[in-house]
């Protein structure tokens, strides 16, 4: 897999980022509205699905979140092949 390291590093810079990662991480698939709710409630962050939407368009073009369809949900899921090909080369 070819990965864009700078895409990557880029969505990893800014902290919401990252909090939605660490949320997707530990429950693996969430919908729009479950990573708004627990992001609001577990994290005290004052955002909008359309902020949160915007982070995970930014994550997704560096490939650490992927979405699909369910019905008329939209499933996100934490993608950490990125980061494991990024860090082969510097961790062995």
């Amino acid at each position: 897999m070819v990965t864009d390291k700078d895409a990557i590093f880029k969505a990893l810079s800014d902290s919401n980022r990252r909090l939605i990662l660490d949320e997707l991480s530990e429950r693996n698939e969430l919908t729009l509205y479950e990573l708004t709710a627990r992001l609001i409630m577990r994290h005290n962050l004052s955002i909008s699905r359309q902020a949160i939407a915007k982070h995970l368009a930014v994550l997704e073009n560096a490939g650490l979140v992927e979405s699909k369809r369910k019905g008329k949900f939209r499933i996100l899921k934490f993608n950490n092949e990125p980061l494991k090909d990024l860090l082969e080369g510097w961790v062995e």
